[in-house]
């Protein structure tokens, strides 16, 4: 199943994050592509919002990633600096994926085998500029 959304703002972008949200349970695991300033983090804090995460949601570039506390525990991770998952620690992700909670990851590598070792990808989405604040949207649910 694959959706196809064109927002106008970025609370229009939180909103299709939050729509997801509604559609995830403990253990699932969303990646996110898209390209800088595509608005990525600003679709995870929509999502964090309806998982009823009521501090600030920041994007994890320096630090890997955040866990906050909503109805369940979300994981927030980027990758941006991190090319490839072959030669890093294993354990660098275990702490943010869990199947108590729900795990957003921003910058997957392009080779997502090392990622499926570690979590099941339920959801795929990217985001793409589409001139001014518009964004297209595409959501597609893992096989």
């Amino acid at each position: 199943m694959v959706r196809r959304i064109e927002t106008a703002s970025a609370e229009q972008t939180k909103a299709v994050g939050a729509d997801l949200a509604a559609e995830l349970d403990a253990g699932d695991v969303v990646v996110i592509r898209g390209e800088l300033g595509a608005g990525k983090t600003t679709f995870v804090r929509g999502a964090c919002e309806a998982l009823g995460v009521e501090t600030a949601v920041t994007s994890p570039t320096f630090t890997i990633g955040q866990r906050y506390h909503g109805r369940l525990p979300v994981s927030h991770i980027d990758l941006y600096r991190i090319a490839s998952l072959d030669h890093e620690d294993p354990s660098l992700l275990s702490d943010y994926l869990d199947r108590e909670a729900v795990a957003f990851i921003e910058w997957p590598p392009a080779d997502e085998a090392p990622l499926a070792e570690l979590a099941q990808i339920t959801w795929r989405v990217a985001l793409e500029h589409a001139g001014g604040e518009r964004r297209m949207i595409e959501l597609a649910k893992a096989q």
